[in-house]
């Protein structure tokens, strides 16, 4: 059998996560989706919907999508910005706030458990790893060709 690729490794792990996400947020009528979009939303100040599309890493049509849903379900509101005429504030509802906390208990949850399971060492090397991965790609060296290596 051929070694696994590092990018393998990364997408399989991270569907088996959103899996289990998507389970326990069902417990709960939600998605991954909405928990992760409701940890990313500042519970105090509320955030302009402009940045939630960049701090969670997703496309503004998908997060439009989304927040359309939390919005019906009453999980946020929209008010405008003070600071920008133009601009969006997304704020938690009491609901919303409620449904952040259960959101944030199964982040927290799954964060305990793993780290019970591995060692302190393993975990600050996994860290370690990750961050290298993003610099890398964030400086475009991943496909540098003197990196590359011939079969």
């Amino acid at each position: 059998m051929k070694d696994i690729t590092i990018d393998y490794a990364l997408r399989a792990t991270w569907q088996a996560v959103a899996r289990m996400y998507n389970e326990e947020a069902k417990k709960f009528d939600s998605t991954m989706a909405i928990g992760f979009t409701l940890l990313s939303v500042d519970p105090k100040t509320g955030t302009p919907s402009t940045a939630l599309g960049p701090k969670m890493g997703m496309e503004a049509t998908s997060l439009s999508r989304i927040l359309k849903r939390m919005e019906e379900q009453g999980l946020i509101e929209r008010k405008p910005n003070p600071k920008d005429g133009r601009g969006v504030l997304i704020y938690l509802t009491e609901f919303g706030l409620e449904k952040r906390n259960d959101s944030k208990n199964v982040v927290l949850r799954f964060d305990e458990s793993v780290k019970s399971n591995i060692s302190e060492d393993k975990i600050n090397s996994f860290f370690e790893v990750m961050e290298t991965i993003n610099e890398l790609i964030t400086e475009k060296n991943i496909y540098n060709n003197d990196n590359l290596m011939n079969d």
